[in-house]
């Protein structure tokens, strides 16, 4: 049975960011296989799937990643299809906002894309933040940049540079009132992605390009080196 997430639910009728959004997550992927080098041995928590199977961009790592016994995916929807579909993946569900319910440093990497954007207010994304870095000995996550002239969920050029309250009151009672919401939708800059992790964490930053532009951010941590 097909199932389309909410956070997926405009990805078929705006064609550019779901195009987008594929593009940017081969790239995410090349860089997390280039500074992790990972393999049969390493426990990967994927903090953030998605019910959605529909969409060629929707749980990327899973299809991209080639060591499924040692992937545990968690998340706030439905995701139990991910372990009949890749065998070797375990599948547990969370509670957003909740404590997660794996021990401290429980995972060799805690790998999450473009989630904490839809975890809420500043305080709420610190929150996921700091439980990821919590269950994690390193970690590796990522979010689309404000900056960048598409935003990724509508497809909608340039508006989302207002302050995001102007943005928000713009789109609200649209076909993209969905994201109107900032429980829904909390967009981030470079500064404000760091300053969600813990005092004594100093993420690694970079941008992510496509076509030349920096479309999405990555903070990650290599307490290995």
């Amino acid at each position: 049975m097909e199932r389309t997430s909410p956070l997926y639910k405009h990805s078929g009728k705006v064609p550019l960011a779901s195009k987008l959004s594929l593009l940017a997550r081969r790239k995410i992927f090349d860089l997390f296989i280039k500074v992790f080098q990972p393999d049969q041995n390493m426990s990967v928590l994927d903090l953030g799937v998605t019910s959605d199977n529909t969409f060629p961009e929707s749980n990327y790592f899973e299809s991209f990643y080639p060591y499924h016994e040692k992937v545990t995916c968690a998340g706030t929807e439905d995701g139990s299809h991910l372990e009949a579909k890749f065998p070797g993946v375990r599948y547990v569900r969370v509670n957003g906002g909740r404590r997660l319910p794996f021990r401290d440093k429980e995972f060799d990497v805690v790998f999450s894309n473009a989630v904490v954007e839809h975890t809420g207010n500043r305080a709420e994304q610190r929150f996921f933040i700091h439980e990821a870095c919590r269950v994690g000995q390193n970690f590796f996550i990522t979010t689309p940049n404000r900056w960048f002239p598409v935003e990724t969920h509508t497809g909608i050029p340039l508006l989302h540079f207002l302050p995001q309250i102007w943005f928000r009151r713009l789109i609200k009672n649209t076909r993209y009132n969905y994201w109107s919401h900032e429980e829904n939708l909390n967009l981030l800059t470079i500064g404000e992605l760091r300053n969600l992790f813990p005092g004594k964490v100093a993420p690694r930053l970079e941008k992510v390009r496509v076509f030349g532009m920096p479309s999405n951010l990555v903070a990650y941590e290599v307490i290995s080196e």
